[in-house]
């Protein structure tokens, strides 16, 4: 039976129609791996960074000195010291990826120091400084992930504009299972264990919680480290979700206090991946590294400004915090000349860059950023 048709009434497309219109649209999410050329990427923010607030599960990767500051000064604004210098290197990295022919895409500005919360806590906010946490792109699909974190509970919030842009554009977008974050999900007697202990780790497996920065990508292949942030539980969660085309392995990692794999094991090429080796045996790398070439890491050069040694979130190895252009091409930290050398004794083309001062603020380079479009297809880089 056919639909009425009055002046001024908009009917529905046809079923048929609207199939159509869909499977006519190119996604402009596109990134299989970490160094297909890229082309479009989400940058961070830094207006309206809060300290975090002083819960377990941020404390625990912390010194005990600083844990005991940050109960003190959470929910406060960082100081303006902090977020000029912070800014004046992001607006130069931003710069610097606009003149390679990247897009850049940023998130909205948001007042992070207003609280919210659900029917079993409350919090106040942190910053959306690092949207490689809490989104994973995996083919043309973004995925918000479930973070362990109550300060960033709401966080993916402030990238709505560009989420929904990419949507209507063509895009899958989806949501991992929001947590309730109640106390069953954190182990209330943790403590860090020492070097020779079994590993311990703060959460439970109470419900799934990932942060995407714990996933690396090379194709059909994704490595993770289970940490203070990633559990058993999202691990599995993102295994089904992904279907029987992907395979997700595990780095065993022995740092003490484990959070993010993107200063422990990162792909720079086809074949090739850097691993850092005060973390990492290489002797027990997944099979499927086999027959990849694995790059030591150097020592990391020394930092000497006292400001960044006390409120930097992130330890010395931040040097392998780098971001892949293409296949030739890495940005690294300028200061970190050892890393420099390393990469163009590799067979790389180092581009340094400044972006030490937003360390307080979660990263550095590969933290700040999240690649929404590289130039390529999806393909298998081991063994099948």
């Amino acid at each position: 039976m056919e639909a009425l048709q009055r002046p001024g009434i908009l009917t529905a497309a046809p079923e048929n129609e609207t199939r159509t219109r869909a499977a006519t649209l190119v996604s402009p999410v596109n990134s299989h791996n970490e160094w297909d050329p890229l082309e479009e990427i989400i940058v961070g923010r830094l207006d309206g960074a809060t300290i975090p607030s002083g819960h377990p599960v941020v404390t625990c990767n912390i010194p005990p000195w600083a844990a005991r500051v940050q109960g003190r000064v959470a929910g406060f604004r960082y100081p303006r010291l902090l977020i000029e210098r912070a800014q004046h290197e992001l607006d130069q990295f931003i710069a610097l990826l606009q003149s390679l022919g990247v897009t850049v895409r940023r998130p909205d500005a948001v007042d992070h120091r207003r609280r919210f919360g659900t029917p079993d806590w409350s919090s106040r906010g942190f910053c959306n400084t690092c949207p490689r946490d809490s989104m994973l792109v995996i083919g043309d699909e973004i995925i918000e992930t479930p973070m362990a974190w109550p300060c960033r509970y709401f966080e993916t919030h402030s990238y709505r504009t560009v989420l929904k842009d990419y949507f209507r554009r063509g895009a899958r977008w989806t949501a991992a299972p929001k947590p309730q974050l109640t106390d069953e999900l954190f182990e209330a007697d943790f403590r860090v264990p020492e070097a020779g202990e079994p590993m311990r780790y703060i959460l439970t497996e109470f419900e799934p919680v990932f942060d995407a920065a714990d996933f690396v990508r090379a194709g059909r292949d994704l490595f993770v480290t289970r940490s203070n942030v990633t559990n058993r539980m999202g691990i599995d969660w993102l295994r089904r979700h992904l279907g029987p085309g992907y395979r997700i392995h595990e780095i065993e990692s022995r740092c003490r206090t484990p959070m993010h794999i993107d200063t422990t094991f990162v792909p720079l090429a086809p074949g090739k991946a850097l691993v850092n080796p005060e973390y990492i045996d290489v002797d027990r790398l997944p099979e499927v590294l086999s027959s990849w070439d694995i790059l030591i890491a150097p020592e990391p050069d020394p930092i000497d400004e006292r400001l960044l040694k006390i409120t930097s979130m992130c330890g010395k190895w931040l040097s392998m915090n780098v971001l892949v252009i293409d296949e030739r091409q890495v940005i690294a930290e300028r200061p970190h000349t050892g890393m420099l050398r390393a990469l163009e004794a590799w067979g790389f083309e180092p581009i340094p860059c400044d972006l030490l001062h937003y360390a307080p603020f979660g990263g550095s380079f590969h933290c700040a950023t999240l690649d929404i479009r590289r130039r390529g297809t999806l393909e298998s880089y081991g063994p099948d």
